[in-house]
């Protein structure tokens, strides 16, 4: 048997992979707030607001963000924090914690139990920690840059789907997409399903859906999502095919339906 050749030299500074024990502080943190909106979901007494940009807002955001603030400021006090809720809090350690305490609010204002808690940390070498916890549905799945992929404690793998024929492609919703984008995916034979925000970004990264599209969305809504999907063993970019979530948008795929995809949805 031929031995297996020798690994090039890298091109340039590998990242380290994070610290195991910062991914448990991270799960622990965003499972707190996960479940802290748990006292307002399906409550008769939920009351909705609407912020400047019309987007909805409830106590529940509020107080799960709050929480994680509170938490990671005495865990990690010279980190910087980024949410959706309240200013950005600056740190001093080149490392910046970004949360979205409920990524679907729409879905959870209407008693949907698929929206998520989304926890982020970037470093100085780019993502190094994501974290969607589901609480509604008692589920989390999260990673660390060289740590894998993981939900609730077993290993999580993209699908081996290979054609657009047939694949699953879930979404946010279809309001926001371009019409012939969205005839392009359909007569490639997807099965378009909706529902999606962090959830949607889950099911690829557990394998139980092949590709998740957003074409619009905040830093805050996808930061997560590099490196789960880059551990599962996928992909995400934006429309523009760029890695990093500061796009504007998100693409999510078990890898092998990437670049045929963004060609769809370029197109």
């Amino acid at each position: 048997m031929t031995p297996p050749a020798e690994p090039a030299e890298p091109a340039g500074p590998v990242a380290r992979p994070v610290d195991l024990a910062l991914l448990d502080v991270a799960v622990d943190v965003a499972r707190a707030a996960g479940e802290a909106t748990l006292r307002w979901f399906q409550a008769a007494d939920l009351a909705v607001d609407s912020k400047a940009d019309g987007t909805p807002v409830t106590a529940a955001d509020r107080a799960a963000e709050r929480l994680v603030r509170e938490r990671l400021a005495a865990l990690c006090p010279a980190d910087g924090i980024l949410g959706e809720e309240e200013p950005e809090s600056r740190g001093t350690s080149g490392r910046r914690w970004i949360v979205d305490p409920i990524d679907g609010t729409k879905a959870f204002t209407r008693g949907v139990p698929l929206y998520s808690t989304l926890l982020a940390l970037d470093d100085e070498h780019g993502p190094a920690i994501g974290v969607i916890v589901l609480p509604a549905l008692g589920q989390a799945v999260y990673a660390g840059r060289g740590l894998g992929c993981w939900m609730d404690g077993i290993p999580a793998r993209v699908s081996a789907t290979a054609e657009l024929d047939g694949s699953y492609l879930t979404a946010s919703g279809y309001t926001h997409w371009d019409d012939d984008a969205l005839l392009a995916v359909k007569h490639a034979g997807c099965h378009l399903r909706t529902w999606g925000d962090g959830y949607g970004y889950a099911l690829v990264a557990t394998g139980r859906a092949d590709a998740m599209v957003d074409p619009v969305v905040e830093l805050y809504d996808v930061a997560p999502m590099p490196v789960i999907l880059t551990e599962a063993g996928g992909r995400f970019t934006g429309l523009d095919g760029r890695p990093g979530a500061a796009g504007g948008s998100g693409v999510a795929t078990n890898g092998l339906l990437h670049d045929e995809l963004l060609g769809l949805l370029r197109a």
